[in-house]
């Protein structure tokens, strides 16, 4: 109705899961990594919460569009089942013929014929159930006893829940303790912050077709009060807001437009905002005012009462009219404090520059060849088509991950990012330096320096580090003798001990332990897998402590040490 109005191609916050509208907070490029993780790893459960409309289906169809061409997803929407009834459907998704009338033994036979010829054609079948929370205690058994099927190395089936927070506490129960324990994956969806909601607004408008903002700041502000960052609610409002702004001939959304959406899309209530345990110290504090200007006036009205000698002079309209003024008075400066917060936020500098996508993009042979360049190697393509091979023979390794900002950080490493325009059309770009949203990107041309927000809206959260080998690894060295291993990471530990200990006796005891306790006691203290092993994760972690002379992603404090 409004699209030719704004000049949109398509509905900008319609609440159909199209993942083409998916805008990945870090909230959601977390969750996206862990289903990403999840699918290459051993099978069992992989659990995924979140409150009503955070994103959980969107999140969930994204997913689907980018897994690997080896996985097999099926997909269940109505989990309102009994066990036979889910195994069947489970058949359907599947593909599997059987029986109307099959018994739930003859059923899980069939999906185990099923999952074990799979796994000889080399595919991988991932299950995945939205709306969890609605399953019972009896089908979640019946769900962990598919995962039994398993190979030396694997189990044959994933099974991926998505539900409301309630799925954690349902998991909990002693009668499901065996099926906690096979989850290898876990993650809870908050709502977006309101730091990114402008972002989010501005990616949802450039999808459908408009670039810019028609959002005022105050509008922005009024929005997230009114949604407290809930994806689905943003767009309910926002759509109505849009609806409004077009039947008045107003090019911007503002405050107001915003306020009588909220109304619209909950009826009486304005939104978080009106309730009293969500209310922002600001307005309670005005509020208590205005009680107290209230009782002062009832106060006054009683001593009238019983000493003037004439009430007739007061009336109830003298009552009335200082009391709306009081609280006229209380909104004016609320309206004021919010109108000197946007003011002071417009004088603030601007930012530095969005990044073009498409235009600026590399092909990967071009950003490999700047991310070999940071590292100071010169990469020929041309004598070693494989890039990741190339760099193990001159002491590097290729780390690849899906992730977000977060993990970028975490690794402190230059890294190689993949882009994604409106049209699917993909390049890459290599993130030099990042601080706040300033991101250095090296390019062919020389370094410039753009906005991160105008990168991570195209970013998927598929990304590539190169790391330095340890010595034992690249036979060079004192370290490539026999035993090198052992002693490279004796070597770190014993200042890793010193650095990272509470106390001296913690220190000795570490230093007394062997390479692999020592190995685990390290990656429980950052956060790591805990598996003993000294992997690409670890060994980043382990040069980042102690300092090494490599390039990092941080600027500044990092970069004399490069």
């Amino acid at each position: 109705m409004y699209y030719d109005f704004f000049g949109f191609r398509e509905p900008p916050f319609s609440i159909a899961p199209d993942p083409r509208y998916l805008y990945l907070s870090d909230r959601h490029k977390e969750a996206l990594a862990h289903l990403m993780y999840g699918v290459q790893g051993q099978g069992g459960f992989i659990v995924i919460t979140g409150e009503v409309g955070t994103g959980k289906t969107t999140v969930s169809r994204c997913f689907i569009e980018n897994v690997p061409d080896n996985v097999d997803i099926a997909l269940i929407l109505n989990p309102r089942l009994s066990a036979r009834e889910l195994l069947s459907s489970i058949c359907d998704e599947l593909e599997i013929s059987h029986e109307i009338s099959a018994t739930i033994k003859e059923l899980v036979d069939l999906i185990n014929q099923d999952l074990l010829k799979a796994h000889a054609a080399g595919r991988h079948k991932v299950l995945m159930i939205d709306e969890a929370q609605n399953l019972s205690a009896e089908v979640l058994e019946q769900l962990r006893l598919l995962t039994n099927l398993e190979t030396a190395e694997k189990k044959l089936l994933q099974i991926v829940l998505l539900g409301q927070p309630e799925l954690q506490e349902m998991l909990a129960l002693p009668e499901l303790r065996q099926l906690n324990q096979r989850v290898t994956a876990r993650y809870h969806l908050d709502a977006i912050g309101r730091e990114e909601l402008p972002a989010y607004l501005r990616y949802r408008l450039s999808v459908a077709g408009m670039r810019g903002d028609i959002f005022s700041q105050r509008a922005v502000n009024r929005l997230y009060r009114e949604s407290q960052g809930i994806p689905r609610l943003i767009n309910l409002i926002s759509d109505r807001a849009l609806l409004g702004a077009y039947a008045e001939g107003e090019h911007e959304i503002t405050p107001a437009h915003i306020r009588h959406a909220a109304k619209e899309v909950r009826g009486q209530s304005l939104g978080p905002s009106s309730s009293r345990s969500s209310q922002s110290p600001d307005k309670s504090q005005y509020l208590i005012v205005a009680a107290s200007i209230l009782l002062a006036i009832i106060g006054t009205a009683w001593l009238f009462d019983r000493w003037s000698p004439d009430d007739s002079a007061l009336t109830e309209q003298s009552l009335v009219d200082p009391l709306q003024g009081a609280i006229d008075r209380v909104a004016g400066q609320q309206t004021a404090q919010e109108e000197k917060s946007s003011e002071t936020r417009s004088e603030e500098p601007p930012g530095p520059a969005d990044l073009a996508v498409p235009d600026q993009l590399l092909d990967s042979v071009s950003a490999f060849q700047v991310l070999f360049g940071i590292w100071g190697r010169d990469y020929l393509p041309s004598e070693a088509p494989v890039a990741c091979e190339w760099a193990r023979e001159n002491g590097l390794g290729c780390l690849d991950r899906q992730g977000s900002r977060r993990s970028l950080e975490f690794l402190d490493r230059p890294a190689m990012l993949q882009l994604q325009d409106e049209a699917g059309n993909t390049g890459f770009v290599v993130l030099r330096h990042l601080k706040d949203d300033t991101a250095e990107i090296a390019l062919p041309s020389g370094a410039q320096t753009v906005s991160f927000a105008s990168i991570e809206r195209h970013w998927f959260g598929e990304y590539r580090v190169l790391w330095r080998l340890p010595e034992y690894l690249t036979g060079d060295g004192f370290y490539s003798n026999g035993g090198g291993e052992q002693l490279w990471i004796g070597a770190r530990m014993m200042d890793l001990a010193d650095q990272r200990s509470n106390s001296r006796a913690e220190s000795d005891r570490v230093k007394r332990m062997n390479a692999e306790d020592q190995i685990r006691w390290y990656q429980a203290l950052r956060g790591l897998t805990v598996d003993g092993i000294a992997g690409a994760m670890t060994i980043i972690q382990i040069n980042n402590d102690l300092e090494a002379s490599i390039p990092r992603l941080k600027p500044l404090q990092s970069e004399g040490r490069e």
